[in-house]
């Protein structure tokens, strides 16, 4: 019997995942941080609703650094999980299934999100 090739266990740290799972992997993380901001989303929209004293309260909040980059972290997981979701729809529709395909639509995905992630920051 010939031994297979396969890693035995699975360390992430130790497997070299290809492009399109990495996408994937990261489409399951930022769904779960999609999930995360929801009550963080309620909380700034509850404080900002408030009146003038809680609507500046939020924008102290955002304007602060850790507020900064959260924000930049929503908006990377928004627009990954979304484009990364198009994705995974259209190769059930069995569009781009081939490696070739799928590398470019993977790298695409990748490039897209951060792109429009960061344009979304600075505006």
């Amino acid at each position: 019997m010939s031994r297979s090739a396969r890693p035995v266990y699975l360390n992430l740290f130790k497997i070299r995942l290809p492009v399109p799972g990495v996408v994937s992997f990261l489409h399951r993380v930022s769904g779960v941080l999609l999930v995360l901001f929801i009550p963080v989303s309620i909380l700034v929209l509850e404080r900002s609703l408030a009146g003038a004293e809680g609507y500046a309260q939020v924008r102290g909040w955002l304007g602060h650094p850790l507020g900064l980059l959260l924000g930049a972290l929503f908006l990377w997981s928004l627009m990954h999980h979304l484009l990364a979701g198009i994705r995974f729809l259209l190769l059930d529709l069995d569009i781009g299934m081939e490696a070739g395909p799928a590398r470019v639509t993977a790298r695409v995905v990748l490039l897209t999100a951060i792109v429009l992630a960061a344009g979304l920051s600075l505006w």
